[in-house]
């Protein structure tokens, strides 16, 4: 037996279970990973809650988690690429990485570069590849001013990166108490609450915003089409659906990244230096209720991890 987080219902925090469940056994074109690191997401809690049940609706038992990083246990016949006891970076499309075991298919993992620590490498799949997605969507180019909601969060910090790489001014919008961290990772820091629009305007060098990304929601979307006028098709958002709807922005997510080619792409990035991942907590997989509860004030600056 092994331990898998698992819930029966709908709920609060407190459906959460870690259950002793049978080892899974790889089948065609599946590697057996014994898992090393699992990171957390908010996108998580909204299916465990059934905030999102029309989109992505569960089934009970349900299992939880995406991102992963570990040791290749077991190869299905025919399997090539991997070998056992290879370190190994993917993901889980079957909400099934928050175990000590998971079966995935062989296309959905990157080797691990020996630089990237466990931590790093087992949250980096959902929200390097949100990140990598969003900023795509905007179509950043030296000289743009881009505004970044929730800046200082998971996915947030690595899109400040990203944004930055790709020539943008970078405004990002948090709490004071990430100022020093966006300054120092190239963005102009500015703080959440009134007036937000004007203070926006007076960082932006040329006074105007050319895209938003929201990875916060709470009217991000509206002030940005309403009050700074940026271009309906360069604001996304992956947290505010009725804005989708009703301004007809982008909600272009992590869906086209989500790929082992951009996973190796940021653990590239992540291994030369040039990517910087906050973690801002470690919980064993027992804990799993604590790393929740945790998350889902929405004040962490980085990523939540779970260690199996």
């Amino acid at each position: 037996m092994s331990k898998a987080v698992q819930f029966d219902s709908y709920g609060g925090i407190d459906v959460l279970e870690v259950r002793g469940v049978p080892r899974p056994v790889p089948g065609a074109g599946e590697v057996l990973v014994e898992v090393r690191a699992a990171g957390i997401n908010i996108s998580e809690a909204a299916i465990r809650t059934g905030a999102v049940r029309d989109m992505f609706p569960a089934t009970f038992p349900s299992g939880q988690g995406s991102d992963l990083a570990g040791v290749v246990a077991e190869l299905a016949s025919g399997v090539t690429g991997f070998a056992v006891g290879d370190e190994v970076i993917g993901f889980s499309m079957r909400r099934s990485s928050h175990a000590e075991y998971v079966t995935v298919p062989a296309n959905q993992l990157t080797p691990k570069p020996s630089e990237v620590s466990w931590e790093v490498a087992g949250s980096l799949f959902v929200a390097g590849a949100t990140a990598y997605g969003a900023v795509r969507a905007v179509r950043l180019v030296p000289g743009d001013t881009v505004a970044i909601a929730g800046a200082a969060g998971g996915v947030g910090s690595i899109a400040v990166q990203l944004a930055r790489r790709a020539g943008a001014t970078v405004l990002g919008i948090a709490g004071p108490f990430n100022d020093a961290w966006l300054a120092d990772h190239g963005a102009v820091p500015v703080n959440y609450g009134d007036d937000l629009p004007a203070r926006l305007r007076a960082a932006a060098q040329s006074g105007h915003i050319d895209a938003l990304l929201d990875f916060f929601g709470g009217g991000y979307v509206a002030m940005a089409v309403e009050e700074l006028k940026v271009p309906r098709d360069r604001v996304d958002t992956i947290a505010d659906f009725d804005a989708v709807e009703r301004f007809g922005v982008q909600s272009a997510g992590g869906a086209d990244a989500s790929t082992a080619a951009v996973v190796a792409e940021l653990a590239d990035l992540v291994a030369q230096g040039e990517l910087e991942v906050p973690i801002a907590g470690v919980f064993a997989l027992d804990d799993v209720r604590d790393a929740y509860r945790e998350l889902e004030l929405r004040h962490t600056r980085g990523k939540l991890v779970l260690q199996p």
